[in-house]
């Protein structure tokens, strides 16, 4: 670790493809996005420059997959399909990884996820990148916690 800067194992579900990523800004940067393969997906990714993510297995196993402008390349395992991480097309010197990929990290530990404006994305309208709103997680727990309170203060 160095100057602060944490480095994450990760990988696939079957374990074919490892990694590891240098993250210097926590999870700070965990976005959604909104565009039209990533609203399928689903994954919430954090930014790490491409020289601060080191394949250490499973390059025979990726493949990816590309669409529209063909400039985003989006990887995942041609085993078990996860999708572990993407060349980001509003900066090719970034990748968003899969926060689900990350050992010990699920994308459910975040109470709120910022989802980016894919739909309108910056390449395409020259406008600066826009929030296009918030996904929120609540344990079933914590809402039955919120209900419980709820219900007593109405008495």
């Amino acid at each position: 670790m160095v100057d602060g800067t944490k480095i994450l194992p990760g990988g696939c579900h079957c374990g074919a493809v490892r990694f590891e990523v240098s993250v210097s800004d926590g999870f700070s940067s965990i976005r959604r996005c909104n565009c039209s393969y990533c609203r399928m997906r689903g994954a919430a990714v954090i930014a790490v420059k491409k020289s601060e993510m080191n394949l250490l297995r499973g390059t025979d196993a990726l493949t990816s997959y590309r669409f529209n402008t063909k400039t985003a390349q989006h990887f995942f395992c041609s085993r078990c399909g996860i999708h572990t991480h993407l060349q980001r097309r509003s900066d090719l010197n970034l990748y968003g990884v899969n926060v689900a990929c990350l050992d010990g990290i699920s994308p459910f530990d975040f109470v709120e996820v910022c989802v980016m404006d894919g739909i309108n994305h910056p390449n395409d309208t020259g406008s600066p990148a826009r929030e296009a709103g918030k996904l929120s997680f609540i344990s079933a727990t914590d809402r039955n916690s919120i209900s419980r309170a709820e219900q007593s203060n109405s008495n």
